[in-house]
């Protein structure tokens, strides 16, 4: 029933019928679990009582209140509560969906005691849909030696191959230069760049057979010389240009020739590369979408864990999923969005799971039919994609800096040898001018052609139209998502009013949006701008994919996204069309949107698959009488000024990077007669090292050189305007360091508390001097530790830390407030939710993460082998 506050606040609590059908929720005792007596349960609940009552600090606690609507409880509180009973062995664990499935304490002990297992002389009965867990493998804790050596040689390599990248341009430059005419310019440049271009491809697929061979399943230490060569591949894989063609026949073509084992029409749309290629295998007709994890390798405790990842034949695995090592899907086997396969699950052939970790469902998340496309239209869909590039975006990149060279004196004359005529003076004259051309040109030209080309290009695309892939409509389509997808402007106009008018000139229904000053995030990705609404009154975190189009192997449709009108949306969350939710939801960070049953309306929505929870609590609702009247409007003149403020200053950062790099480019110019290549790689060098420490600099002074302190206020309060304006320093550069020692460097210039020898694979850490990481830790690639919440309207933020020798998964989600103690692991794609305590050793996973049963140990190798051996993968 529907209960309401006194404030109005409205609070679903499920009734103990609906609590009784939940599969994972039992309140009676089965066969092979203890069946409690009376005075156990009394005891029990008078143990839990106490303890409540402590945390909210109140006399007692009534076995039948509610915990937040009647205590005024929330989360954070909740797991507090949580952790306390975990350290007493005389009470049953709980995990926070626990709490909110049974929210008093007379059910939440009936549910506790009624799945404890039972004793001794019985069998216990296993879960029902058991949760596969990352298997036990021993700490490495690296030598600092080796961990410097692996440093040294990777800095030594990185030095090596912009020396040699160097050489390779300018003699090319050189060679184009000396053309006469410019047909014979044009037809030089298509021969250098095409020439340039496959060798760029082609240089990660030799060094891959040359250092590695074949990967198979193995696991081996981080910062050892294995590691080293499995970096090296990695690293040129990611900066390989064939990423552009993601969603290209071309890009499944290159996978195979790196060793992946993939059939006929397959259609891969996630620009996360696989690394381990040999280990992949994918049967014909798979669809793999967008911002899905399938790497098939991992780190873990300190070393690297390689392992298969075995699709069958017309498989669909959704959008920002995680396929750890050792997974395997059968044919026509279906993973929905926002899911998860750990290590040594599968699915068999035929079914459909979801969640995670994945379970099955009855969902059906192939929501398009086919078309015809078939291996010619494919074909000729790549060889067009080869021919533009070719004969028209080669030859324009080079033919264009020549023309930069011979067109713009400030390059011509430091080319000229004869010319001493170039004072300090010319010099930053010349910078200045080349930077305000090049940079606000870019700002100017960019909106001016964001929002113009894709309205033209939409008319190629009709919603709820099913096309064949890799035809005009479908590049029409590529386009408009590349297009509006550019990251600089919503990083530019995000967590301000600003970005409302942005997304509105980019298609985005907002004409009943009630303006907050904080509507979204910097991170807002689509499909089609012109098919996603968002309802009056609905703020929107970081990291919203609104998932407006859909995919088989062969075809695909677009179709509106309607998010409800008073909601919040909380950060990473992947919204599909057809989600089923309404009006005034919560919409927690990573949950996965339900496409079946009701539509929800009132209630929040938490984990993976969903579940609900109260919509919001009276703690939360303090700083109500700021968002109305006369209030509102006061502080939202205030925020958007403050706001315009970062935006300018933030135009003005990045407007100094151009400048200093521009600068630096023009002497390298000036200094090639005498220096030579040299003086191009080392412009390279300078450039990635210069952008470190200049946007560090930036934030650090930003902050004033000063920690965060934890924080609970509205997002009119001026604090959080300033830590809005610490999440628009670009932080893009960082990528660059993953997997070397040098990426600690740069979280302790930004402030940091980091350990020793930490492996940082790509983890991102929105506040750092509120995150703690103990020594020897791993982080994985796209985890996250986020030390903040924001919810509707409330700003809090508390530290987190992880201790030594942690591990966070691929995916992984740590809010704040939060502590890991030594050698615990998250498993991958998994939520631990803000105020939770991992105690030292343990081993959690899930959305939102709670303690994972014990599995046997089992090696990559064997998991791997099994995968392989349950799969049915056709594979041509």
């Amino acid at each position: 029933m529907v209960v309401e506050t006194s404030r109005g606040a409205r609070i679903v609590e499920k009734s103990a019928e609906f609590l009784e059908s939940e599969p994972d929720g039992p309140v009676a005792a089965g066969p092979g679990r203890a069946d409690p007596t009376t005075k156990d349960r009394q005891t029990a609940e008078r143990k839990l009582a106490e303890v409540l009552a402590e945390i909210v600090s109140v006399d007692q606690v009534s076995p039948d209140s509610h915990f937040f609507s009647d205590l005024g409880a929330n989360s954070m509180v909740m797991a507090q509560f949580c952790a306390r009973i975990r350290k007493r062995p005389d009470l049953p664990s709980a995990s926070m969906k626990d709490i909110y499935r049974h929210p008093t304490i007379r059910s939440l002990t009936a549910a506790l005691l009624h799945t404890m297992p039972a004793p001794p002389a019985g069998a216990p009965a296993p879960s029902p849909t058991p949760a596969p867990v990352a298997p036990e493998a021993p700490a490495t804790r690296p030598s600092t030696p080796r961990y410097i050596l692996c440093g040294t040689l990777q800095l030594l390599i990185f030095l090596g191959y912009s020396f040699v990248t160097g050489i390779a341009t300018t003699r090319g430059y050189e060679w184009v230069s000396d053309g006469t005419g410019l047909v014979d310019i044009y037809l030089r440049s298509v021969a250098f760049g095409g020439l340039g271009f496959l060798a760029v491809c082609t240089f990660p697929i030799a060094a891959k057979w040359i250092l590695v061979g074949r990967w198979k399943p193995r696991e081996f230490p981080v910062w050892s010389l294995t590691y080293l060569r499995f970096w090296v591949v990695k690293v040129l894989l990611h900066a390989n240009p064939m990423i552009l063609f993601i969603g290209n026949p071309l890009y499944v073509m290159y996978l195979r020739a790196l060793g992946a084992r993939i059939g006929k029409g397959v259609t891969i749309l996630s620009r996360n590369v696989p690394v381990c290629t040999d280990l992949l295998t994918i049967g014909s007709g798979t669809v793999i979408r967008k911002d899905s994890f399938f790497l098939c390798y991992r780190a873990y405790a300190g070393r690297i864990q390689t392992g298969r990842v075995t699709l069958g034949s017309k498989v669909l695995v959704g959008e920002k999923t995680v396929l750890d090592i050792g997974t395997s899907m059968g044919d026509g086997a279906q993973l929905g969005h926002a899911s998860a396969l750990y290590h040594g699950q599968s699915v068999p052939e035929g079914e459909h799971h979801h969640g995670s970790p994945a379970q099955p469902t009855e969902i059906d998340y192939l929501r398009i039919g086919p078309a015809r496309c078939d291996t010619s239209r494919r074909a000729s869909f790549a060889l067009l994609s080869l021919l533009q590039l070719f004969a028209l975006y080669l030859p324009l990149t080079v033919g264009g800096v020549y023309m930069l060279f011979t067109e713009v004196p400030a390059l011509g004359d430091r080319l000229d040898p004869e010319n001493t005529d170039l004072s300090p003076i010319h010099l930053l004259t010349d910078t200045l001018a080349l930077s305000l051309v090049l940079f606000f040109g870019f700002v100017v030209v960019g909106i001016a052609v964001l929002f113009g080309l894709p309205r033209l290009l939409r008319l190629a695309v009709k919603p709820d139209t099913v096309y064949p892939l890799y035809g005009f409509h479908y590049a029409a389509h590529q386009t408009i998502a590349r297009l509006t997808n550019i990251k600089f402007f919503t990083w530019l106009f995000g967590d301000s009013s600003y970005i409302v008018p942005y997304l509105r000139g980019l298609g985005y229904d907002l004409s009943h949006v009630e303006q907050t000053g904080s509507n979204f995030g910097t991170e807002v990705q689509h499909d089609s701008p012109f098919l996603a609404t968002v309802g009056r009154g609905t703020m929107v975190a970081d990291g919203l994919s609104i998932i407006n189009a859909d995919y088989s192997s062969t075809s695909f449709r677009v179709s509106r996204a309607t998010i409800g009108a008073r909601s919040f949306l909380g950060n990473n969350i992947a919204y599909p069309s057809g989600g089923r939710t309404g009006e005034n939801c919560l919409l927690a960070t990573k949950v996965m949107i339900p496409l079946d049953g009701e539509i929800r309306e009132g209630v929040g929505l938490l984990g993976s698959p969903s579940f609900e929870i109260p919509r919001s609590v009276e703690r939360d609702s303090r700083f109500d009488h700021l968002r109305t009247g006369q209030e509102l409007r006061r502080h939202l003149a205030a925020k958007n000024r403050f706001n315009l403020r970062s935006i300018t200053l933030f135009l003005l950062v990045r407007w100094l990077h151009a400048f200093a790099l521009t600068a630096f480019g023009l002497v390298s110019v000036h200094l090639y007669g005498a220096v030579g290549h040299l003086v191009i790689a080392a412009y390279l060098v300078i450039t990635v090292g210069f952008t470190a420490l200049y946007y560090v600099l930036v934030e650090r002074c930003i902050g004033s050189f000063r920690r965060l302190r934890p924080q609970l206020c509205s997002i009119y309060d001026p604090y959080f305007w300033w830590h809005e304006r610490l999440w628009k320093v670009p932080d893009h550069y960082l990528n660059v360091f993953n997997g070397t020692p040098f990426k600690n460097v740069i979280w302790r210039l930004l402030g940091v508390r980091i350990g020793s020898r930490v492996f940082d694979d790509g983890c991102y850490l929105t506040e750092r001097t509120l995150t703690a990481i103990g020594d020897d830790s791993t982080l994985n690639a796209g985890s996250k530790i986020q030390c903040h919440s924001q919810e509707d309207g409330t700003f809090k933020s508390d530290h987190s830390t992880l201790g030594a020798g942690c591990t966070l998964g691929v995916a992984a989600h740590v809010h704040y407030g939060v502590t890991l103690g030594d050698g615990a692991v998250l498993a991958p794609d998994s939520f631990l939710m803000k105020g939770e305590e991992v105690p030292p050793s343990a081993r959690w996973g899930g959305n939102p993460a709670a303690e994972l049963p014990d599995m046997p140990e089992e090696s990559p190798s064997v998991g791997s082998a099994r995968a392989a051996e349950t799969s049915s993968a056709n594979v041509s």
